[in-house]
């Protein structure tokens, strides 16, 4: 199986460098089949993970998580096909990655020793970022509502998958947790890119390189028995 899954892996990583590359060149529609053609490929990881080695409750919500991050990969792009629309699909995205992490959490909190801690200190940093975007960038309303939530979830979620990869030890914690800090690094970079007032074609391939194998680890975890 470790060759099947070596080698959706390569696929996805080839899919999505070429991706960045035709999106640069502003081929949008074809970009956006090529983000979610990558994107399936860690979803079939995720899945095949939960069929054939998890098959519990927490394999099956991060196994939907990851459909859900799909999804959002899909709209998020979508805004550059229908620019008229631009805005709705963006919010759309965030709330598919917003429903993904929430289904993240419910999977981690059955096994987290030091949830209220994680929950507090997650708190803390989210609404510090928050504080900072809010005062140096200009955000529209409509995503700063969504932008409490979305961050609050995601670092939160983050903070929890590494208390619990501290406590265990266990491999698969310590790979899901790693996935999880590549995929809010990512969401840090494309908040900056986005609202800073200068996007950078740098910043945007580090952040789509840190969000792609940020899933895959976290898909890939599937195949490590706690």
């Amino acid at each position: 199986m470790l060759p099947v899954i070596v080698g959706l892996a390569l696929v996805g990583i080839a899919l999505q460098g070429t991706f960045i590359a035709v999106e640069h060149k502003e081929k949008y529609v074809l970009a956006d089949i090529l983000k979610g053609s990558a994107a399936l490929m860690f979803v079939t990881i995720g899945m095949l993970g939960f069929l054939r080695v998890t098959s519990d409750s927490l394999g099956r919500l991060i196994a939907i998580g990851l459909i859900f991050g799909m999804v959002g990969d899909i709209l998020l792009n979508l805004r550059f096909v229908f620019k008229k629309h631009g805005q709705k699909a963006f919010l759309l995205g965030i709330v598919a990655f917003l429903v993904g992490h929430i289904l993240y959490l419910c999977a981690l909190i059955p096994i987290s020793v030091n949830t209220i801690i994680c929950v507090v200190i997650g708190a803390i940093l989210a609404a510090a970022l928050l504080i900072y975007i809010f005062k140096t960038m200009e955000v529209k309303i409509a995503f700063k509502i969504f932008g409490v939530f979305y961050l609050g979830a995601v670092i939160i979620m983050t903070v929890i998958a590494i208390g619990i990869a501290i406590s265990t030890a266990n491999t698969h914690d310590i790979v899901y947790a790693v996935g999880a800090v590549l995929f809010t690094a990512s969401d840090i970079v494309l908040i900056f890119n986005t609202f800073s007032g200068t996007t950078k074609f740098s910043l945007r391939i580090t952040n789509l390189s840190l969000y792609y194998i940020g899933q895959l680890l976290i898909a890939s975890s599937l195949f490590i028995a706690r």
